[in-house]
């Protein structure tokens, strides 16, 4: 099974290529891992993980993403069109 298949299992595909779920702690931290193992660096993965501290996500990107990422004081932010 392709890995979009798999996380299809899971998580709800709001936009194309956008994942969406409210998984344990446990099973992200599996699933993350097992997409940094197997998704190839030109897949360019932006990977947001809710924390319960400030700033409560943590962003784990693979390879170089479509969208720019940016810190801004600290806190990583992801640039986007207007309008997108």
């Amino acid at each position: 099974m392709k890995i979009r298949g798999r996380l299809k299992l899971w998580f709800t595909e709001p936009r194309a290529n956008v994942f969406v779920s409210g998984i344990t702690d446990y099973v992200a931290d599996k699933v993350i891992s097992y997409l940094l193992q197997n998704c190839p660096p030109e897949s360019g993965l932006i990977i947001f993980k809710d924390l319960s501290k400030p700033p409560f996500y943590r962003l784990y990107t693979l390879g170089i993403p479509s969208k720019k990422v940016v810190d801004f004081n600290g806190l990583q932010l992801v640039l986007e069109k207007a309008g997108t």
